[in-house]
């Protein structure tokens, strides 16, 4: 059995919350929680997952996902739809918990207590 990672979860609808989980780093995993086939935007230290057919489904936008990944210094041109799935980099290319600094940013610019 794998070890279980914490997530922080992004939903598109504002009005469902920002959440933390734990989860299973499989594959099938991500693809339950974005609802499809996953793409990636790599940050430093942390990566998004994100439905890779969104725009053509098509998925709600997700501002607030995409203002986190631009607060979090990575720069984007395209608009993020659908849920996004934030978690870590660990070594050799395996997930890992999401970074306690991206947390603390989403808390910031969310007004939203994510730590348990």
């Amino acid at each position: 059995m794998q070890q279980l990672i914490t997530v922080l979860i992004i939903p598109a609808r504002l009005n469902e919350r920002i959440r933390m989980e734990r989860i299973e780093p499989a594959m099938e995993m991500h693809q339950s929680l974005v609802e499809g086939n996953v793409e990636a935007i790599s940050g430093r230290g942390w990566h998004v997952f994100l439905n890779d057919r969104a725009i053509h489904i098509p998925l709600p936008l997700n501002p607030r996902a995409e203002v986190l990944i631009r607060e979090a210094g990575t720069p984007m041109e395209d608009t993020v739809s659908g849920t996004a799935v934030f978690l870590g980099h660990g070594r050799s290319g395996t997930d890992q918990d999401v970074p306690g600094h991206l947390l603390s940013l989403a808390e910031r610019l969310f007004e939203a207590r994510l730590a348990a």
